[in-house]
């Protein structure tokens, strides 16, 4: 599957910007999303009763449509671990405090399914349209759901996920089971445009992606059985992309897969549930920039031992 656009807001300098990988630097407490000019991709008056995360979403969604000139894919596919927490807290707020009837529009947009719907609704889609909330896995799955539709009659299929961080959640960040990250809870929103079709946009291949929830099984034999499946070895592997917040230790981690570079993205993201789609970016620009990478690793245990293994190659792999 090629990957002929991608698009990502996140805490570094990576919305339209070819040279961000360059660019990278580690978070330091407070750092601010980067958020482009929204009014270029929404019109005002719909900004206004948007939330962060429907901004995030559809802006980078309709980034990824311009970039790859696919006007109408054929699925949209979104992964959101938390969903639309602004517009939770509201209704549940108004729930509280208004007497009577509850106005409804902060329960419509509170749903996990508003930022599919929304990007359906502003590119006038009327296809295949689906959520993911599967945790820290959410983005995976939207993946794998990917696959799926180019594995059938599908051409282009427009995938992404999306996270927003608000201050409710630094009060139950032990409920959550990120306690002593919340200095680090972040926002971000990463989409692709996945195609059968090679163009010269195309930037890097997608070969697979798998998931193991709740896992208490031996990574390193996780690891070797998904790469056996997809014909390689740790050997075949030039730079894996790890996303964990303490449940492995990094050192870990760089052990399961030495002597191979392992660098961990979260110093660069922050902390949200789908952060492993802005890894998917990350490896992307590495692979069609740097021409001595040609396969790249994302492995995901940032929550509740779930395991996300995804694979990307060059376009000369």
């Amino acid at each position: 599957m090629y990957i002929n656009a991608c698009s990502t807001i996140s805490h570094q300098n990576s919305f339209r910007n070819e040279n961000w990988i360059n660019e990278l630097t580690v978070l330091e407490e407070g750092s601010e999303l980067i958020t482009p000019n929204y009014k270029e991709f929404i019109a005002p008056s719909a900004i206004r009763r948007m939330s962060k995360i429907i901004r995030m979403g559809l802006t980078c969604s309709k980034d990824c449509v311009e970039q790859s000139g696919i006007e109408n894919p054929d699925a949209i596919i979104v992964g959101t671990g938390l969903g639309c927490l602004s517009d939770t807290e509201k209704f549940l707020n108004n729930s509280l405090t208004i007497k009577g009837l509850i106005p409804p529009t902060s329960f419509i947009q509170s749903t996990h399914n508003t930022i599919a719907g929304q990007i359906s609704l502003a590119l006038k889609n009327h296809n295949y349209n689906i959520t993911h909330t599967q945790n820290s896995l959410s983005f995976e799955h939207s993946l794998i759901d990917a696959i799926l539709c180019l594995n059938e009659e599908d051409s282009n299929v427009l995938v992404g996920a999306a996270d927003e961080d608000i201050p409710l959640l630094g009060e139950l960040i032990n409920e959550l089971g990120f306690k002593g990250v919340s200095n680090h809870l972040t926002s971000g929103a990463s989409f692709f445009m996945l195609s059968n079709n090679k163009t010269a946009n195309s930037k890097a291949i997608l070969v697979d992606s798998y998931t193991v929830g709740l896992n208490s099984s031996d990574p390193s034999e996780i690891i070797n059985a998904f790469l056996t499946q997809n014909n390689r070895s740790l050997n075949d592997i030039d730079l894996v992309l790890s996303n964990s917040f303490g449940s492995i230790g990094a050192t870990e981690i760089k052990a399961l897969f030495s002597p191979i570079k392992v660098t961990p993205i979260e110093q660069y993201t922050g902390y949200h549930l789908t952060n492993a789609a802005f890894s998917t970016h990350l490896a992307t620009d590495i692979l069609h920039q740097n021409a001595t990478t040609k396969s790249v690793l994302i492995y995901n245990t940032l929550y509740n031992n779930n395991i996300g293994l995804t694979l990307l190659d060059s376009l000369e792999a």
